[in-house]
């Protein structure tokens, strides 16, 4: 490898020099903020007397593909970027400039930085892109190219925000040109054979715009194969995965990978290979290389894999399911957000196809997958355990069992991964206040809205009402209504199940009386939405009306979101076989009586009052606390307590210094720092600790 420190402009004016950007390299990526930036970096330095300005580096190889050519070829591995942005910039000052400027007339700027004059073909232009943008750009600088019928909208949106900028500041020509001449890059040539193009590449790639992981992904699978083998695996396997995934591809949200995305996609397909381990999102790339080196696979195998998968999970994501049933259940999945079952789903989806598992069977399995996510949120249950229960689902399956196996499954269900049952679920939708905030409730009633329907009704030019209004302190009808107890009620019942529906005359009907919202024109007796068919004929809308309509509602509800039936006598061959020895809190010596005790006792207390999921475990040498797993482990001794908390030390705030770091050495349970508590004074602040460490495994 060489390095040295260049002049942008002296770089790109080699002569008979072409600089291609890999068929590897993800697509043209900077906005309008990089480009603001560099022009802004550009007019200082123009300005002042600095007589250099550093921009990044460019990494290359040499590549020559173009037999008995004089043109020196250069495969750009870093820098893409920067070199594209800045012959952006330079066409667009091409188009622009007038007057000749020492180094940037017109004639030097096109035969220097832009075109080789000799070249033939692709040969003659000196930065060849990829796909889309290398049409776009060629038609830029070549106005005997036509634009392509597809334009690259990074390309053709940057060289008009340079070419705008440079019609505003044409009195000021000079200073920009100045601070271009000053730009400076470290310039990194490599050797075929030598040098490890993928290393140094990661270990570069901390200026410009980040690469998400499948950036990475696609660069380690392909960057040091021959062009030709490159070309074959990108079109064959690559680009018909990118193809597939259309705009989700690289799709982010808040700088973060969109959760339809292909990183998260490669996130479930380590999973499923992991055997039910879950990859953090920005170690996907890491895991992805361990995942290939450990098992030995050839880059070909795996990139056929990796596709057979993501056509699964596209075909299930994005509505590309031919089959109407699947695709209608697909739908529902999706609109609930259903995005942590893909590790099962994939699974499912690949026995399906190969007929492992049957239509009528996987369609059943999609309606409880379905049921389980919805009946949890209904209840309150935190979905902070739902990715490691759905990844951990396929090591429980018998395939000669399929649907039995899974349903068993789901029955065996405990805790904080509880499937609710009916009565749980009825008494959470009866009894839930806060319906109308329900995250999920567009998607609730449109199920209700179609239940028993074969023409499918959309709900979306909808919206919610409040059939009981949300203010009536200045409405004596509705307080009538209501009866002498007309604000318990109101406060009781506003947002629950049975006051909401659907309605296209949101605002006519505002805070009218029940009667003129039944009977004026376009209400509740000529709607023609299901929700709204009971009430046509009610006398009058109270306390008594609210929770019929609940009840009625509910009992849908429990017609579309099935619990998994399960004999008794087949669930027990379900059951776990080994029973663990089971300890009391009697078995713990120190807690029968004294101080030890009077501490357990009130710290148990506080424990359970953390969250109404906690679990406890008595075990031989301590007792645990957990949701997902252990966040606290109790060891009893003679005059205190050994608190064993599940964190590390640089992750929690303890300004008092009372814990120390036991993640090295041997311990019971499997905490990562030790605190003792001998003191009711210091109970609450070690209290707060725990609570560091419960929270730490909610948010995860």
């Amino acid at each position: 490898m060489e390095a040295k420190a260049v002049k942008m402009l002296d770089f790109m004016h080699e002569p008979k020099t072409q600089f291609i950007i890999p068929i590897y390299q993800r697509t043209y990526s900077w906005d309008e903020e990089q480009c603001e930036k560099l022009w802004q970096d550009i007019w200082q330095i123009g300005t002042n007397e600095k007589k250099a300005h550093f921009i990044g580096s460019v990494i290359y190889i040499h590549e020559n593909t173009y037999h008995h050519s004089s043109i020196n070829q250069l495969l750009v591995i870093d820098g893409q970027q920067r070199i594209t942005t800045l012959t952006l910039l330079l066409e667009a000052l091409r188009e622009i400039i007038d007057d000749e400027i020492e180094g940037f007339s017109q004639a030097e700027i096109r035969d220097y930085y832009l075109i080789n004059q000799y070249g033939k073909n692709e040969e003659k232009y000196k930065l060849i892109l990829t796909q889309n943008d290398k049409d776009t750009l060629i038609s830029l600088i070549d106005n005997d190219k036509a634009k392509p019928k597809e334009i690259s909208s990074k390309i053709q949106a940057n060289f008009d925000f340079f070419k705008e900028k440079l019609e505003k500041n044409k009195d000021k020509l000079e200073t920009i040109c100045k601070g271009i001449s000053k730009l400076l890059i470290i310039d990194v040539a490599l050797e075929r054979g030598k040098d490890d193009p993928q290393l140094i590449f990661e270990s570069m790639n901390s200026t410009g715009k980040k690469l998400s992981q499948s950036d990475l992904i696609r660069n380690y699978m392909l960057m040091d194969l021959p062009p030709d083998k490159q070309s074959r695996f990108y079109e064959k396997y690559w680009r018909v995965m990118e193809l597939e995934f259309g705009e989700n591809f690289n799709k982010t949200k808040q700088n973060k990978p969109d959760k339809q995305s292909f990183d998260y996609f490669v996130r479930h397909y380590l999973t499923i290979k992991n055997e039910g381990n879950i990859t953090n999102l920005d170690k996907i790339y890491d895991d992805f290389k361990e995942y290939r080196q450990n098992q030995g696979i050839t880059r070909e195998d795996l990139l056929v894999d990796l596709q057979i998968y993501a056509h699964f999970y596209c075909t299930m994501a994005f509505g590309k399911e031919g089959d109407k049933e699947l695709k209608s259940s697909f739908k529902n999945l999706k609109a609930l957000d259903c995005e942590v079952a893909y590790p099962l789903l994939l699974e499912l989806y690949r026995d399906y196809t190969e007929n492992t598992l049957s239509k009528n069977d996987f369609l059943e399995i999609l309606k409880l997958i379905e049921s389980y996510v919805l009946r949890r949120a209904v209840c309150g249950i935190p979905t902070s355990a739902l990715n490691k229960t759905f990844a951990s689902f396929a090591k429980n399956i018998k395939k000669d069992q399929y649907l039995e196996s899974l349903k068993a499954y789901f029955s065996l269900q405990k805790s904080n991964t509880i499937f609710p049952n009916d009565t749980k679920f009825h008494d959470a939708l009866i009894n839930k206040d806060d319906f109308y905030k329900f995250s999920k409730k567009s998607y609730f009633f449109d199920r209700l809205e179609n239940l028993d329907r074969k023409e499918r009704v959309s709900i979306n030019g909808y919206t919610f009402e409040h059939i009981m209004p949300q203010n009536i302190d200045n409405s004596t009808e509705w307080q009538k209504e209501l009866g002498e107890n007309w604000q318990e009620i109101h406060e009781k019942y506003l947002n629950t199940l049975g006051n909401l529906t659907l309605t296209g005359y949101n605002s006519e009907y505002s805070n009218k009386p029940f009667k003129e919202k039944q009977n004026t024109k376009g209400g509740f007796k000529e709607s023609p939405l299901r929700l709204n068919q009971g009430l046509k004929n009610i006398e009058s809308w109270n306390e008594q009306a609210i929770k019929q309509r609940a009840e009625e509602l509910a009992k849908d509800a429990l017609k579309i979101w099935l619990y998994p039936k399960v004999d008794k006598e087949i669930l027990e061959n379900y059951k776990p076989k080994k029973e663990k020895q089971t300890y009391t809190l009697r078995d713990h010596k120190p807690l029968q009586s004294g101080k030890t005790k009077e501490l357990f006792e009130a710290l148990r207390r506080e424990i359970f009052a953390l969250d109404e999921n906690i679990e406890e475990e008595i075990l031989k040498r301590y007792i645990a606390y957990k949701l997902d797993t252990n966040f606290v482990n109790i060891i009893p001794l003679q005059k205190e307590l050994k608190l064993s908390i599940n964190i590390y030390l640089d992750e929690l705030d303890d300004p008092r210094g009372l814990a120390r770091d036991v993640s090295n050495i041997g311990k019971w349970g499997n905490g990562n720092v030790e605190v003792r508590l001998d003191s009711m004074e210091d109970l609450p602040y070690c209290l707060g600790l725990i609570r560091q460490a419960l929270e730490k495994q909610e948010y995860n």
